[in-house]
């Protein structure tokens, strides 16, 4: 310490491992370091006090004078004992404080000067309502803690100085050795009363902080450990009862099922709800039917399941040519689908829809879609369908309660990125049931599908990422926000050179297939396939080609079979003998001019149509007569032919007083097929100017456009389809709207190379075309 010489006396010192001494405290310790052991010899041969310091640090183990504290107490050596194991057992008694002032230099033992610190003595009252409150905390702390005996309280109870108090709590209280060495080195004794209050009080805290987290787990255990021994109890009852099948197996199955299952935080939360209430469910109860179809719902629909594909457009272009022929727009727009999501990486799902007459490949279009893209394919029909629940599912109030056919086809998939056909949209219906179109509004809007709401299951479930796929064979059949929804792509007919291409390369080795022939025991030559397409066929796709292909390989099986042919070659000269007489006539070389006849061009929902309309004219009043299934705006047609007939009549050689004495008779022969639409009226106003002024209507000339009262020519649609119409029935001209002359890019140029397209802007025009040697006056 340097300087004076300091007041106190010479103690040996032994220090103390996790442990701390108050003076009249009387313990056994265990000593077994050799410079304890010399200090309590020395200790022994002198006085038998020995001065005891408790170590900072527990892991020391030779600690130097920075490592112990400088308060410790005078204890008084009873007894000594050496056990075998070589240490040392000592009995000890706690005298007094007292502080180190200076390490002597003693390499056998630690020996130190240090003076003692006794206790004053205390008649302040405070120091008295301190004691009490001291006592009744410990008490607190007594029945918190089980550590400490109720015994103890009653010995601590009797003790009437304070500062003997105070340590003698201390010592029983779970306190870490700082907090000991505090209350040591506290002499003053109302402070170390009242920092030992401020510990008791902390420490009331603690444990009944403890307390309430026991009870609280307790609570948790005794609950599992009584909901398992009722599972078990129940699970014995039913093996009694000999039931098969128990509802506590049921539930641990789908328990399991639900644990095994990654799923999302909602769907987990509400199986987990549901198989809760069908396990208090009685076994009779038909509701336990009912939650536990739908708990197999939720667990079967395929929340986090995506179908892993690899964007390969080289790919995807061949698998769509290996399936199609032609096609173009459609092909270009997958690959272009796919080239956005290549770069965008995640992308909604586009919703495309196919327009077209039936046979044209839509529905095999949509499949091929699917291979390319390597996902999942789902086809739905929605022909004939009229409840809105068949979309978005049934409540599950009801009896059979179900989820709707999106939901089905979903699960069915297993994968959250179908591709999903959505067939003969256009053929859906509305009753008192509900509108499904209007249900599938929300399942076909890319911005809100992603949290598509069915009935049944309750949970949004998220439809973006599928690629729906929609096909229709009328546009205007499909409600307006719907088709807002989509885009659409028309698939027009078929040239004959592609139903050719086709039939050699798809329909033919397909049906051989179908028909167990081999590749080589049926050859059709191209003339013979030509005959079948242009005389037993009359259709925009080559479904019919197909039934008729068919018809010939089961004619050539047969032939195989009972005739014992290893080959079959079939020639044109041969088809009738198959097929029977030609259902059709290709061609008009072998009619004649005629008056009073024309051939239309309209669009129908199955492609284009050649129509015939016939104008008499015989002795009447002036009446108008419409026959053959007309629709309201083709009658509309026929009266503006009509009122421009009767404003030129002069200017085109006719009595201007005809429609006085004569009455005129319009027909459009198969009167069993509605037809209608506007495009017919350059037409009825040919044959009518035909019939009136005696004038021929050359034979190889087709016509299409909408008439005004003034005989201007306004545009029409459908130009493909109805071109189409006349090349397969052997027409050479076709006259069409002015208007109408920017859609002729999208006529094949197998079609332009065999039919004349004349673009027409006035009825002068079309009759200077259509009237075999008329001669206009503009």
């Amino acid at each position: 310490m340097g300087g004076s010489k300091p007041k106190g006396r010479r103690f040996p010192l032994l220090p103390l491992r996790g442990l701390l001494v108050y003076p009249s405290m009387v313990l056994h310790l265990d000593v077994g370091r050799e410079k304890s052991v010399k200090a309590l010899e020395k200790a022994m041969i002198e006085d038998n006090l020995i001065l005891l310091c408790s170590q900072s640090e527990v892991n020391i183990e030779e600690p130097t004078e920075e490592d112990i504290f400088r308060v410790g107490t005078v204890a008084k050596v009873r007894q000594m004992l050496k056990l075998p194991n070589g240490t040392i057992r000592v009995l000890i008694e706690g005298v007094v404080r007292a502080e180190v002032l200076q390490y002597t230099d003693n390499e056998e033992y630690y020996e130190v000067v240090a003076r003692e610190l006794p206790e004053l003595e205390s008649d302040d009252p405070e120091v008295d309502a301190l004691m009490r409150t001291v006592l009744s905390q410990f008490e607190h702390y007594i029945n918190l803690s089980k550590k400490v005996t109720p015994e103890t309280l009653a010995a601590v109870s009797d003790i009437e100085e304070p500062g003997r108090l105070s340590d003698v709590i201390t010592s029983h209280l779970s306190l870490k050795i700082k907090e000991k060495q505090e209350i040591l080195e506290t002499v003053d004794v109302r402070q170390r009363l009242e920092k030992l209050l401020d510990i008791l009080n902390n420490e009331r805290e603690v444990l009944e902080l403890e307390r309430k987290i026991s009870q609280r787990v307790k609570k948790q255990m005794e609950k599992t450990q009584k909901e398992y021994y009722l599972r078990e109890q129940m699970k014995a009852i039913q093996k009694e009862l000999g039931e098969k099948e128990s509802r506590a197996t049921e539930v641990d199955e789908l328990r399991e099922q639900l644990n095994d299952k990654e799923l999302p935080e909602i769907v987990k939360e509400k199986v987990d709800k549901e198989i809760d209430r069908l396990e208090r469910m009685p076994t009779s109860s038909a509701e336990g039917g009912v939650i536990r179809n739908y708990v197999d719902w939720l667990l079967g629909l395929p929340w986090n399941n995506m179908t892993e594909h690899e964007l390969d457009i080289q790919r995807a272009e061949e698998i769509l040519n290996e399936d199609h022929y032609g096609l173009e727009k459609p092909k270009e727009r997958v690959l272009e689908y796919l080239a956005v999501q290549k770069l965008v990486k995640q992308m909604k799902g586009p919703i495309l829809c196919l327009v077209g007459p039936p046979g044209v490949g839509k529905t095999s279009l949509a499949r091929s879609i699917a291979r390319s893209l390597d996902r999942k394919f789902v086809r739905i029909s929605l022909g004939g369908v009229r409840d809105e629940a068949e979309i978005r599912g049934h409540r599950r109030t009801y009896v059979g309660a179900m989820p709707g056919r999106i939901i089905q086809g979903i699960k069915s998939a297993n994968s959250m990125n179908p591709v999903f056909l959505l067939d003969e949209i256009d053929k859906m219906a509305s009753d008192f049931r509900g509108d499904p179109s209007s249900a599938l509004l929300e399942v076909l809007d890319p911005e809100q599908n992603n949290t598509f709401s069915d009935h049944f299951i309750e949970i949004p479930f998220d439809l973006s990422q599928v690629m729906f796929i929609t096909t229709a064979n009328a546009i205007h059949n499909i409600p307006r926000p719907l088709l807002d929804r989509m885009e659409i792509l028309h698939i027009p007919g078929y040239t004959e050179l592609e139903k050719l291409q086709i039939a050699n390369r798809y329909l033919l080795p397909k049906q051989k297939r179908d028909h167990g022939l081999e590749p080589d025991q049926l050859q059709i030559n191209e003339d013979a396939l030509l005959k079948v397409i242009r005389e037993y066929t009359r259709e925009s796709g080559v479904r019919n080609l197909e039934q008729q292909i068919a018809t010939l390989c089961r004619k050539a099986a047969k032939k195989i079979v009972s005739e014992h042919h290893a080959c079959i070659n079939m020639t044109s000269d041969e088809i009738k003998d198959d097929l029977g007489s030609a259902k059709f006539r290709h061609g008009i070389a072998d009619l004649e001019d005629q008056i009073g006849t024309v051939t239309g061009l309209a669009w129908t929902e199955v492609g284009g149509e050649t129509l015939m309309i016939e104008v008499t004219v015989v002795p009447g009043s002036g009446k108008l007569i419409l026959t053959g299934q007309l629709g309201d705006v083709m009658k509309e047609s026929a009266q503006a032919a009509f009122s421009y007939t009767r404003s030129q009549a002069e200017v085109l050689g006719i009595d201007s007083n005809f429609h006085e004495k004569n009455d005129i008779h319009i027909h459009i022969p198969e009167g069993a097929i509605p037809k209608d639409g506007p495009s017919a009226g350059i037409t009825i106003a040919t044959a009518l100017i035909s019939a009136l002024s005696k004038r021929f209507v050359s034979k190889d000339v087709a016509m299409t456009g909408e008439i005004t009262l003034r005989g201007r020519i306004l545009p029409i649609g459908g130009l493909k389809e109805k071109s189409l119409a006349a090349h397969r029935a052997g027409y050479k001209k076709i006259l069409l709207p002015k208007d109408n002359e920017r859609d002729l890019s999208e006529i094949p140029d197998s079609i332009k190379n065999e039919v004349e397209f004349i673009p027409v802007s006035h009825m002068d025009q079309v009759l200077q075309h259509a009237l075999v040697e008329y001669k206009g006056v503009h």
